[in-house]
């Protein structure tokens, strides 16, 4: 998977904005964005024979506090082939003693009801282990609550038999509080800190302890939620996907100072007296709605794992708020209430996004949010929920979109997982309508009434940007720089956070000012209520590929556009 290199001012305020999608344990495994979906582990047999071995090293990891590490896997097999691969399995132990039959419980019992976690074929560091048997591995780990241990297979992903087993391994301290992530709450003024332990509240009570640089030190109490197996609708999340996620705290820093320097470390307080503490961390407060000074916000779509993603984005999500919007890897299943009947949650439902990361929704599991910062006012959709004239969602849309106050926040951004704008994607080129089905034709008239500045999209994993736009019509022809009344909405796909590329359509859509099939992300900077710039950067080198600007004044928001016309009267 293909992950950004973003470089973070640390004096200027940061805002981070993800479309998920992710890419989900064994989930969507017709179209193979997730590895593991191809090994079918189910059907895995015992062939453990004493001409092949397995060994990890250290069996100790996390001396020094670290929640990542890296092992050496060491294997030999007197009769070697390039089908062999390496697995890693935590916890530790895997065999059908674990399995949780949803089904028919006379059914057989498989030998292995738990997906490794990772794997690696045995020839990945040395070409000639089909010739010599023998070979090693460096693997990196990241604490997952859990011992682990390692398996060689022989067969290939699809008919997978089990060879050998190492010894088991572990992090010094598993339980450990890991994985911090940022959010916005309810109220300019407050940051939420939300991570991942294995620690429940019976075992140890959680908390921040948190300060502004010469401040004394403040404590706020987290609440802790988790899921079960039963949680899950359906397979393969709720069988051979199924990991416990441990425990999720979610504290509330309140009455924050704006643009101020915090420092935090999350902590348990144990039955017995004794404190657990994490590394210390740092943020800058969010600037007071309306304030006048450097904002930037990154905005990219489609990527993550769970543990894996949450241990990946920690150097950011710990830092900077990283907002989320939900799409359909997160929530879709057959008869759960998502508006799509797919299986593309692989069972989930929402359940692990909606626990995991916290977002400033009224109800979590109705993943749309209004988010203020500064000068920008975002209002984010849940496109796996009815979104249609007359829907629960609909109201909330045009609610968010009517309060934004544009004379204080002038920069008003529009998001969601999938489509519901514009996009020359294949897929939606066969279909004809270069959009969600029954996307614009519903929000199209919110956009232009409330003058919305741009909407972001994930799901179509490239690159592209249109013209200012309405009803599939440009309603400006500049493409570099737009000053004074804009006329339309912006639509931005940017799905390219490391997902499977998408191919774009043969077919022409005059209205897409900018196509690219990489990975990127969108960087917008406002420098004020009048200045906006817009920048499309590539993973690979940073380097901007895309870019416009913005420059207007109060008046040029309250001008009249084609329907978005205020009512006036001929009275004086």
């Amino acid at each position: 998977m293909k992950k950004e290199c973003m470089v973070v001012d640390a004096v200027t305020v940061t805002l981070f904005l993800v479309l998920l999608s992710s890419i989900i344990r064994l989930s969507d495994c017709s179209i193979g964005e997730q590895p593991l979906s191809k090994i079918a582990i189910h059907k895995a047999t015992l062939s453990l024979t004493d001409s092949a071995s397995i060994k990890a090293k250290p069996c100790r990891l996390g001396h020094n506090g670290e929640d990542t590490a890296s092992v050496v896997v060491e294997f030999e097999n007197d009769q070697p082939s390039n089908d062999d691969w390496i697995a890693v399995f935590s916890p530790a132990k895997f065999n059908g003693s674990i399995c949780d039959l949803e089904n028919d419980p006379r059914a057989d019992v498989p030998y292995i009801c738990s997906a490794p976690i990772k794997y690696q074929f045995a020839n990945f560091s040395d070409p000639n282990y089909a010739n010599t048997g023998k070979a090693s591995l460096k693997l990196q780990l990241i604490n997952q609550r859990s011992d682990f241990s390692f398996a060689l297979f022989r067969g290939g992903l699809s008919n997978p038999q089990l060879l050998a087993v190492s010894n088991s391994i572990s992090f010094v301290n598993p339980r450990a509080p890991v994985y911090p992530r940022l959010a916005l709450g309810k109220s300019w003024n407050e940051m939420t800190v939300t991570w991942t332990s294995g620690y429940n509240v019976d075992k140890a009570v959680p908390f921040v302890e948190w300060r502004w640089k010469g401040g004394k030190k403040m404590r706020s109490p987290a609440g802790t939620l988790t899921f079960g197996r039963r949680s899950m609708c359906g397979s393969p999340a709720r069988s051979v996907g199924w990991r416990h996620p441990g425990w999720i705290h979610t504290s509330f820093l309140k009455d924050l100072w704006p643009n101020t320097v915090y420092t935090y470390k999350l902590g348990h307080l144990l039955s017995n007296g004794s404190y657990i503490w994490s590394k210390m961390y740092s943020f800058r407060s969010s600037p007071y709605p309306g304030q006048d000074s450097l904002q930037r916000v990154i905005i990219f779509g489609d990527m993550g794992k769970w543990d894996q993603f949450t241990a990946q984005v920690e150097p950011i999500a710990s830092t900077v708020p990283y907002m989320i919007a939900s799409g359909n890897h997160e929530r879709d299943w057959p008869g759960t209430g998502s508006f799509y009947g797919g299986t593309d949650s692989g069972g989930e439902c929402g359940v692990p996004a909606e626990t995991i990361f916290y977002v400033p929704a009224d109800n979590r599991a109705k993943f749309w949010y209004s988010a203020d910062y500064g000068m920008f006012h975002f209002c984010i959709a849940d496109t796996e929920h009815d979104w249609r004239e007359g829907s629960e969602q609909y109201k909330f849309i045009e609610h968010c979109l009517a309060s934004a106050d544009r004379q204080k926040q002038p920069w008003l951004i529009f998001a969601a997982h999938r489509v519901l704008g514009y996009s020359s994607d294949k897929y939606y080129g066969l279909k004809g309508s270069f959009e969600e089905p029954m996307g614009r034709e519903s929000l199209q008239k919110l956009w232009q009434k409330y003058k919305v500045d741009m909407a972001f999209y994930g799901h179509v994993h490239n690159y592209e940007r249109s013209c200012p736009i309405y009803e599939n019509t440009c309603v400006n022809l500049e493409k570099s720089h737009y000053s004074g009344t804009v006329n339309g909405t912006i639509h931005v796909v940017v799905g390219g956070a490391g997902a499977h590329l998408s191919e774009f359509s043969t077919l022409n859509t005059t209205w897409s000012v900018y196509k690219d099939y990489d990975w990127g992300f969108v960087k917008l900077t406002a420098f004020n209520h009048s200045s906006l710039l817009f920048e499309y950067k590539k993973s690979k080198d940073g380097k901007v590929y895309d870019s416009f600007t913005i420059s207007r004044d109060y008046r040029d928001v309250l001008a009249c556009v084609h329907d978005g016309c205020e009512k006036t009267t001929l009275a004086i």
